[in-house]
């Protein structure tokens, strides 16, 4: 069995332990996500199932979309509603103020990750850290964000559509946007409405596939790829099958490679010559 599960996570339970209750259905074949979602956050989390896992590098570069709830006047220590409150009494923004600061939040930035994350320092999550206490510095990273738009408001609340990509932390969006209206700020909502090839329109929730045939559920592994493809005759086959070097007369790029119309897997051209770099036959 191979192919991706677009399930929609709830909010409340860890993007880990959502796996582990899907892992029990699918028993004996490797499980893998794609982009963790916070506990608090809820909507589209991939799921590879089986030999689609080792086609997740292809796919980390995709667009992402939110739809997220930024209330301001106060932040918590995890910069969303399930953190402690530390800094209070702060200026709620007009909607033109809020429209004048997003233009700087746009484009290739620099974002500080969150505290309360899973980065890695000192071969600690950063989280498990800032729970101690123990105050965390985080390198800045460069992250993409190509929109930030501001759906509607209502008193405090800000609700707004932001396609990033991969990397990218919501939460920590909140924070500078607040930071440049001179305010604080807490993300009280996320979900997710699509990441790269999945969206919310067509996910499936946990009950649906305890009910569902697993198999029907499942979403061929070439069809999320938006790469050009390449097509193998019986000879070129033996010869890639054989170790020999396959010729390939295309440009030099990554290709989804099929013979006989089944897909083989993601295939790597280099000066005429294609290597499989992904295999799912």
């Amino acid at each position: 069995m191979k192919g991706f599960i677009n399930y929609y996570k709830p909010s409340g339970i860890s993007s880990a332990y959502a796996i582990n209750r899907i892992k029990k259905l699918f028993k004996g074949e490797k499980i893998g996500h794609m982009g963790t979602l916070d506990p608090l956050a809820e909507g589209v989390l991939p799921i590879a199932i089986g030999k689609a896992t080792r086609l997740f590098d292809y796919l980390l570069d995709k667009d992402k979309v939110y739809v997220a709830t930024f209330t301001f006047g106060y932040e918590t220590d995890t910069l969303d509603r399930g953190g402690k409150v530390i800094k209070s009494g702060g200026k709620v923004p007009t909607e033109s103020e809020v429209l004048k600061v997003i233009p700087s939040l746009i484009g290739t930035v620099m974002q500080v990750p969150p505290a309360y994350s899973a980065k890695n320092v000192q071969g600690k999550r950063s989280y498990e850290l800032a729970r101690q206490g123990i105050e965390v510095e985080l390198k800045p990273k460069k992250v993409e964000i190509s929109q930030i738009k501001l759906i509607n408001y209502n008193g405090d609340s800000f609700n707004f559509e932001i396609t990033c990509k991969g990397g990218t932390y919501i939460r920590s969006i909140v924070r500078d946007m607040a930071l440049a209206l001179n305010t604080f700020g807490t993300m009280t909502a996320l979900k997710r409405v699509k990441s790269g090839a999945f969206s919310v329109e067509n996910a499936v929730y946990e009950e649906e596939i305890v009910e569902s045939d697993l198999e029907d559920l499942l979403i061929a592994p070439d069809s999320v790829l938006s790469l050009e493809s390449i097509y193998l005759n019986d000879e070129l086959y033996i010869e890639l099958e054989n170790g020999r070097p396959c010729i390939a007369t295309c440009e030099n790029g990554l290709y989804k490679v099929y013979h006989d119309e089944e897909f083989i897997g993601v295939g790597l051209v280099e000066n005429a010559i294609l290597k499989i770099k992904a295999r799912i036959k």
